[in-house]
């Protein structure tokens, strides 16, 4: 009997494929690519080609045409990689970037952009934060006016996964200055378009091997038939394409605290101090149980969520909640989990040290705690 019925057959199947293929094909470069920063461009061609980044869009796309589990052991099963870089930059592929042209674009848009994204032939980004509007989305000022048959889009984008790369960008702009929340438009922005640049490659504390950039724009005239969606609505499909790119991220950080524990835990058996294994101190033992049953707690609410996302009964109240949980207690897992291997756990040979310096982004990527906690109390009518 399964532990967790919403896996079937199929989905084991699936959840071998992407394990092997993370452990055989992509961790034995990790220490490489995190050195380099960066990772081959033809591990998104690869990804495409097994199916990967497609598994939950319809066949006719492209796709493989799996549901929200298979999108769930794609996100488990990437950390096995042992770079969350490399991790966060194929789920915004995957999750993050195209769903909203699944959802709301043209044939042309999708043949365009989609399809080739979901082989891996075309590289996504998401263009949402701006320098001064980060969980802020109504407040970005990136500007996209209408001249003729094209919009001319001026602004600045940063903190952009893929950013150096892209070969297209899911675009927020402003295209009415004076509407907060309805003056917002979606686009589909080609990154060899004129005026547009990438600034600064960012330094960030882990998820070394991700570019994460600066984007400018400078009066780069847009064809209006790049627009995705309605005029205005741009706010609204970024809110409701939020809530699968946080069910990803608290399935992934879940996913890789457990990685981390269940090494920590064979390091407790094996390591010893005192003429005795670390797990036979009680101490230890204890320890090693409050992690686990963390995690188990989190798994579960997030799984509850992901049911209601499938079933699409509004679940932005236990989106958030797992979002913010897993944020929060996979950082501490892994924290924990440092300190039980003492020395061995501070240093860089060590698997620890760079799960730790990863798992910082947790609680700010997609959406910080404290704005989780916001969405939670409104919804609560607070």
């Amino acid at each position: 009997m399964k532990k967790y019925a919403q896996f079937t057959d199929e989905h084991d199947i699936f959840r071998k494929a992407v394990r092997d293929f993370c452990l055989n094909e992509l961790a034995t470069h990790a220490d490489d690519w995190e050195a380099a920063r960066e990772f081959p461009r033809d591990v998104f061609e690869r990804m495409g080609e097994l199916g990967f980044i497609g598994c939950r869009y319809p066949e006719e796309l492209g796709g493989s045409g799996g549901d929200i589990w298979h999108t769930a052991v794609l996100a488990e099963e990437l950390p096995r990689a042992s770079m969350a870089g490399l991790t966060m930059a194929l789920l915004v592929q995957s999750d993050m970037a195209t769903p909203v042209i699944a959802e709301l674009g043209t044939q042309e848009q999708k043949e365009e952009f989609l399809i080739p994204a979901l082989r891996g032939e075309k590289i996504a980004a998401l263009g949402i934060s701006e320098p001064g509007a980060g969980s802020d989305v109504a407040g970005i000022r990136t500007s996209a006016q209408r001249e003729g048959d094209d919009f001319i889009i001026n602004g600045q984008k940063t903190w952009i996964t893929n950013g150096t790369r892209a070969d297209f960008i899911t675009l927020a702009v402003r295209t009415d200055p004076d509407n907060r929340y309805g003056g917002i438009s979606l686009f589909l922005f080609p990154t060899d378009t004129p005026g547009f640049s990438v600034g600064q490659k960012l330094e960030k504390i882990g998820n070394h091997c991700s570019d994460t950039a600066e984007l400018f724009f400078e009066d780069c005239a847009l064809p209006a038939r790049y627009m995705l969606g309605e005029e205005g609505a741009g706010f609204y499909y970024i809110m409701q394409n939020f809530q699968g790119e946080r069910l990803v991220g608290a399935l992934t950080g879940i996913a890789s605290a457990q990685i981390v524990l269940d090494e920590t835990i064979t390091y407790c058996r094996e390591r010893h101090a005192f003429d005795r294994p670390l797990s036979g101190f009680q101490v230890t033992r204890h320890k090693l149980a409050e992690m686990e049953t963390q995690l188990e707690a989190c798994r579960a609410l997030t799984y509850h969520a992901a049911q209601l996302f499938e079933r699409g009964i509004p679940c932005q109240r236990e989106i958030s909640m797992a979002k913010m949980l897993a944020g929060e207690h996979a950082m501490k897992v892994i924290d924990g989990c440092l300190q039980l291997h003492g020395g061995m756990g501070y240093v860089e040979e060590g698997p620890v040290a760079r799960a730790w310096r990863d798992a910082r982004l947790l609680s700010i990527a997609g959406g910080t705690t404290e704005i989780m906690k916001e969405i939670v109390s409104k919804v609560m009518g607070l």
